[in-house]
């Protein structure tokens, strides 16, 4: 019987600690791609992806404990769809060091820019997840912080993309251009997660209410 009681028993701080853990990593990744932007070193890439599997791990944990837990103190759905945003957040900010890698490009101004902006999501969507359980009203505010910071990342990324195609000269500069438009895909692709990511702390705030 002790299996089944373990089964039955609601674990509320194990999935809000580890989801927790997931924001701190959000946070950590982007501070990895500012420090990568910085200076573009393989020891700073090794640190992001080192980063990135890291988080992987915790977020398979708390998939594990989902499946083998009956009884959970927010909707499953809820607690999946946002560890599953946090971390295709993270993933999105690590393929961005991994392609200016790998296209052996040097670090733009828009990206700088909008991996700031990331970094102020990442860090919101921290302090929301600190906040859920006790605080959800605080929790929302941060949630709508984050959405308000989506909007200007997309913002950022249009104008960036409006600037970047005006006028190549040649295939060359088309070829650099298209690279570069990847790059700033990641970065509005990790936005989208983590407005994701605040719309389901908002559903659960609503439903809590």
């Amino acid at each position: 019987m002790e299996w089944l009681k373990r089964f039955l028993k609601p674990r509320q701080g194990n999935f809000i600690e580890l989801m927790i853990r997931q924001g701190e990593f959000a946070i950590a990744v982007v501070e990895a791609l500012q420090a990568y932007l910085k200076k573009q070193t393989d020891k700073k890439s090794t640190h992001a992806w080192q980063l990135e599997k890291e988080a992987d791990e915790v977020q398979r944990i708390l998939v594990h404990e989902l499946m083998d837990t009956f009884v959970t103190p927010i909707d499953r759905e809820d607690i999946f769809s946002l560890s599953r945003a946090l971390d295709n957040f993270i993933d999105y900010v690590y393929d961005t060091v991994e392609e200016l890698e790998i296209f052996d490009l040097k670090a733009q101004e828009p990206v700088i820019i909008i991996a700031d902006m990331l970094h102020e999501m990442a860090t919101e969507l921290h302090l929301a997840l600190q906040r859920l359980i006790d605080h959800p009203g605080v929790a929302a505010e941060h949630a709508r912080q984050v959405k308000s910071l989506e909007n200007e990342v997309e913002d950022a990324y249009r104008h960036s993309l409006a600037e970047l195609f005006q006028g190549p000269q040649d295939i060359n500069q088309v070829m650099e251009i298209l690279k570069i438009r990847e790059v700033l895909r990641h970065l509005s692709n990790a936005a989208d997660q983590g407005d994701i990511a605040a719309d389901t702390i908002m559903d659960i705030v609503v439903k809590w209410s």
